[in-house]
């Protein structure tokens, strides 16, 4: 598709988001014309003033002068705040609009999309590119309806008191108007170039605040000083080059007009023009054509702004377009029993087909069992934790709860029938009740609240807190220690009482003496339910019903923990480098 057809498009689109607030709008572009008619009145009057009141020395005329250049510039100055008001209420509405229509496809979006993009990219459009379509298209509007009615108004002005000198615009329009194009391409590529930088900016300045302990750590200062320092020039060339283009187009056009402005003295200092004109007629051309000069310049300078504006569009609504996760499932499931089965089931991660993550999976964990997966990191366990809730779609096989295909089953319904506690524990910025209360739909009462937390073993350290359970955490929970933080995690599982629990590693970052408490709770929580149990240390799932053990995507063993351990094969290998000899 042609640019310009790309960005046609674009302007129809974001035409769309202005209906709810096209009032404000049409109030906004009245007060543009009405503040550029003021100013062409104003200069209509040049003529009147000079004819009637200096040459003819006519003082009633005169008197009545300073009473209209004050009431000029009193609707002068309403029209500007009606213009800029109505006209920041639209904007501000609409980056509203857009911003939260963004922030909700982004939820939408399905795993793999959020895989191969940065989150400093993702962030950067909803702040820095939404701002900027605001900043850039407001800019662009005042300038091209306010300016481009004086640049009118003024040419009329010059019709209406010399058509003969005034038609010297009807050569040099065309010649501004493909100055104008010319450049527009050039605008729209380096907008293009900035967005990405800023993005590139944000996604650096998110890796340095997010690994700053790493960084100090690891002595990695210079390295990101140098990362940091390369895109953030590369963003100040994109901004010299902007204003370069800018610079240029508006010298064009100035010189344009100036050859314009010459030739119309030109024609004036000829007898038979100076016949036929005034000398009122005459200030009101050159002060006419001498105004003009400023909102050409602003007229030719507003296309960069414009560019940069749908340029930043464009990009929202590249994310916008991409297709939310597919809910291709009409079957609501009730409380389901917990029977698992996965058959045959191949899978590799979008975008990276050649490499195959699991390789003919099959087995069944029936209800109110524990089945553990163990192996070496990177053999696939994660993965089938990822597949149970369609966070992936699967590419061969069946996966079946109740003997039901989970693709049939409508994504919310099968998702409430788990409780996820994963590896990297995610808290959000609010108190530790609310954390463990996240995502539940009905209000949970004190006392259930208090018996998870103290089964979770959250109230050890929660109770030392001045707040309690009300405490703010702060951002992912800094202020927690690893394993309050997966404590936390865990009272959020358990309060869910889903039928199917995953703990993926769930407690990786747990002490000793912790983990012995949170394993007794896990120990008997877990009754009833059927879960699937991520270990590294075998010590946790020794009490497993059913045992796999995987080792490059494929199920190389699978037993309990006596029976395997009977075998001594890879499961024996692995107890025996954790505990130093197999039991006997």
């Amino acid at each position: 598709m042609h640019i310009s057809d790309v960005s046609n498009k674009t302007s129809r689109r974001l035409l769309g988001y202005l209906k709810p607030y096209r009032l404000g709008f049409v109030v906004a572009i009245l007060s543009m014309i009405g503040y550029a008619s003021v100013d062409v009145t104003f200069i209509s009057q040049v003529k009147n003033f000079i004819d009637e009141g200096i040459d003819s020395k006519n003082p009633d005329f005169l008197k009545y002068a300073p009473v209209f250049v004050v009431v000029m510039f009193i609707f002068r100055g309403i029209f500007h705040f009606l213009a800029s008001y109505c006209l920041s209420w639209v904007g501000t509405h609409i980056v509203k609009d857009m911003r939260q229509q963004l922030f909700e496809h982004m939820m939408r979006l399905p795993v793999s999309f959020h895989d191969k993009h940065s989150t400093g990219d993702l962030i950067s459009k909803i702040t820095y590119e939404t701002e900027q379509l605001k900043q850039t298209t407001n800019k662009a509007l005042i300038v091209l309806i306010r300016d481009g009615a004086t640049v009118v108004g003024l040419i009329a002005l010059m019709f209406w008191n010399s058509w003969q000198l005034s038609l010297i615009f009807l050569v040099i329009a065309p010649v501004i108007a493909i100055t104008v194009k010319s450049v527009s391409k050039r605008f729209r590529q380096i907008s293009q170039n900035i967005n990405t930088a800023m993005g590139q900016v944000t996604t650096c300045s998110e890796q340095m605040l997010n690994g700053h302990k790493v960084i100090l750590s690891f002595g990695g200062q210079a390295i990101e000083q140098k990362r940091f320092d390369k895109v953030n020039n590369t963003t100040r060339q994109q901004d010299v080059k902007m204003e370069a283009a800018r610079a240029i187009s508006t010298g064009v056009v100035q010189l344009i007009a100036s050859f314009a402005l010459a030739f119309v003295i030109f024609l004036a200092s000829q007898p038979a023009m100076l016949e036929s004109l005034t000398a009122g007629k005459f200030a009101t051309i050159i002060t006419s054509m001498a105004l003009l000069l400023r909102p050409l310049k602003q007229l030719t300078t507003v296309n960069g702004d414009f560019q940069r504006g749908l340029t930043a569009a464009a990009s929202i609504f590249r994310i916008l377009d991409q297709l939310p996760e597919q809910d291709t499932g009409n079957k609501e499931l009730g409380r389901i029993s917990g029977h698992i089965r996965f058959d045959h089931v191949d899978f590799s991660y979008p975008g990276h087909e050649e490499k195959q993550v699991l390789k003919d999976i099959s087995f069944e964990v029936q209800p109110g069992e524990t089945l553990a997966l163990v192996g070496r990191s990177g053999s696939g366990k994660t993965t089938i934790s990822s597949l149970l809730p369609r966070f992936y779609e699967i590419e061969k096989g069946r996966i079946l709860l109740d003997d039901i295909s989970i693709k049939s089953c409508t994504l919310s319904s099968l998702r409430a029938q788990m409780a996820i506690v994963s590896q990297h524990v995610t808290l959000f910025n609010d108190s530790i009740a609310n954390n463990i209360m996240y995502g539940l739909a009905e209000p949970v009462p004190e006392e259930r609240l208090l018996e998870v937390a103290e089964k979770a073993h959250v109230l050890e350290f929660a109770s030392q807190m001045k707040e309690g359970l009300n405490t703010l955490i702060g951002e992912n929970g800094v202020s927690l220690s690893g394993g309050q933080r997966q404590r936390i995690a865990i009272a959020r599982a358990l309060l869910r009482q889903a039928p199917m629990l995953i703990l993926d590693e769930a407690t990786s970052a747990l002490d000793t003496e912790s983990e012995r408490k949170i394993q007794a709770a896990l120990d008997e929580l877990l009754k009833g339910r059927t879960n699937i149990v991520i270990a590294h240390r075998l010590s946790t799932i020794e009490n497993a019903d059913q045992i796999l053990v995987m080792e490059q995507g494929q199920i190389i063993e699978r037993g309990n923990h006596q029976s395997l351990l009977a075998k001594d094969g890879a499961y024996a290998q692995l107890y025996k480098l954790q505990f130093g000899s197999k039991p006997a």
